[in-house]
């Protein structure tokens, strides 16, 4: 059995935009730093085995505090677990996506397994291939390691990648869950099944404790 704390990282400018990041590599505003302090405090009596991060900046910035109070523990960088690549949809508000894009845009709010979306600075992924990749990512980690309880910093799709694949949720079914920057999932993997233990833990980010964390 091993348990895993997944996280999303902290807040960037862009998430405060609604401006879609997708696998440009957007750094923490300082708001999210604040809140990266604060899961590094939360954590830090947990028995953590290891600490995986996506390759993107604003998810390992916000796993840094985490191993930080843990000796400087490594922190183990995965590329698959970055975000959905959205092609020409990167660097752009959902308002600006709808305007210039209408048709893929109506196929992403219907969350189309097979669209690919216009080429930008990257070419997209269907939800389909990032699904399979983030997921799969995850599920390979799990079994060829043998920890028992890890930490993985990532980002929101891939976190709804995990949910739906844990509770056999289609991608045509509304998200019925939230994803919070920095917030803690707890899941449990058996060996075969993902189980959703508790989701999008958020009392660590109350005022109060980021204003604690800050002083």
């Amino acid at each position: 059995m091993t348990e895993i704390l997944l996280i999303r990282h902290g807040e960037t400018d862009w998430n405060a935009e609604r401006r879609l990041q997708g696998y440009l590599d957007i750094e923490l505003n300082a708001e999210g730093v604040r809140q990266a302090a604060a899961l590094g405090e939360v954590l830090r009596g947990e028995a953590l085995d290891a600490i995986f991060s996506s390759d993107l900046r604003r998810a390992f910035q916000t796993a840094q505090p985490i191993a930080a109070t843990r000796g400087g523990m490594t922190v183990q960088i995965e590329p698959e677990l970055r975000e959905r690549c959205y092609g020409a949809f990167e660097g752009l508000r959902y308002a600006e996506i709808g305007e210039r894009y209408p048709e893929a845009y109506a196929a992403m709010r219907a969350r189309d397994m097979d669209v690919r979306y216009p080429q930008g600075v990257n070419v997209a992924e269907t939800l389909r291939e990032f699904s399979t990749r983030s997921v799969g990512a995850i599920t390979r980690l799990l079994k060829t390691s043998a920890y028992r309880k890890i930490a993985i910093v990532t980002h929101g799709g891939v976190l709804d990648c995990l949910n739906r694949s844990a509770r056999g949720l289609d991608f045509s079914q509304p998200r019925d869950f939230e994803i919070p920057n920095a917030g803690i999932s707890r899941l449990r993997w058996d060996g075969v099944n993902m189980q959703i233990c508790q989701w999008g833990e958020v009392a660590h980010l109350t005022r109060d404790a980021l204003d604690e964390v800050s002083r």
